[in-house]
């Protein structure tokens, strides 16, 4: 229906009334988008057979829900997957777990979801600062998780090279032609010996002994101990096998110079060691 607009102000009247109109519609959509995100959290809580009072969403993205659940006497963080590859983690979660790799403590787990301890709430542990990174005992601690990561997972990664997350699944030729053409870098020579040689660097790079490596390093995704006695990191989902190497690059190229100095100390003889 067209709408005859005779003046400024009528003119007006009808963006704001749009205006609303539309305002409007997105608040009830993210009314309802958040109640199925609850409902989804009540279904995990049911099957965990946890008592709950409140729940309030944290964050969603993709496909990730985490929500702070809230009863009498306790409080969790419950992380929910909608997203099947993510789903990895809860599996992550379990693998630590048997190899004695210290980890958030865990209450229970479904198909899709894991139920934790919240942090922000215990007395021994505390989410990580930007400064904690700054603080020789604390990258010491934090060098000592990863290295007990490390040799604890050789064997285990040995056992089951097929069933985890593989950053080299990504060194494909597609994916070498999708650099080439992001980066306008075609007529470059390296990329034909790449080529030329695809299949051999590829079963080298494979052929390498691998461990675990948490992949995801960033201040943001560790929890310290409130007495500097322990430090390691959570949020599994890009756990998989890789090499030591990769770890410590990855934690000196994103931290200060006192974790670079702690972390690269007790790690010195890991990258030396025959796995």
């Amino acid at each position: 229906m067209e709408v005859e607009i005779s003046d400024a102000k009528s003119f007006r009247i009808q963006i704001d009334f749009l205006f609303f109109k539309e305002y409007n519609y997105l608040i009830n959509l993210q009314m309802v988008k958040c109640m199925f995100e609850q409902l989804k959290i009540k279904q995990e809580l049911k099957i965990l057979n946890i008592p709950y009072g409140t729940i309030t969403l944290i964050h969603n993205k993709d496909g990730v829900i985490v929500a702070r659940v809230r009863s009498d006497t306790k409080s969790y963080i419950i992380k929910y997957f909608q997203n099947e590859d993510f789903k990895r983690e809860i599996r992550n979660y379990q693998l630590l777990d048997v190899i004695n790799i210290p980890t958030v403590k865990v209450f229970g787990f479904t198909d899709s979801a894991i139920l934790m301890e919240d942090v922000s709430e215990s007395d021994f542990f505390r989410l990580a600062t930007k400064e904690d990174l700054d603080d020789v005992v604390i990258a010491s601690k934090i060098a000592e998780w990863y290295k007990l990561l490390h040799t604890s997972s050789k064997n285990f990664v040995k056992e089951n090279i097929t069933e985890l997350y593989d950053e080299t699944d990504f060194i494909t030729r597609e994916n070498i032609e999708f650099i080439k053409s992001k980066t306008g870098t075609q007529s470059l020579p390296v990329w034909k010996i790449i080529n030329d040689s695809f299949d051999i660097i590829v079963s080298k790079i494979r052929s390498l002994p691998r461990v675990l490596t948490y992949n995801d390093f960033y201040y943001t995704n560790l929890i310290v101990a409130k007495d500097k006695s322990s430090a390691f990191m959570f949020d599994y989902n890009l756990l998989g096998k890789g090499y030591v190497y990769s770890d410590i690059r990855t934690c000196v190229i994103l931290s200060v110079r006192t974790l670079k100095e702690h972390f690269l100390k007790p790690t010195e003889s890991l990258t030396k060691m025959k796995l």
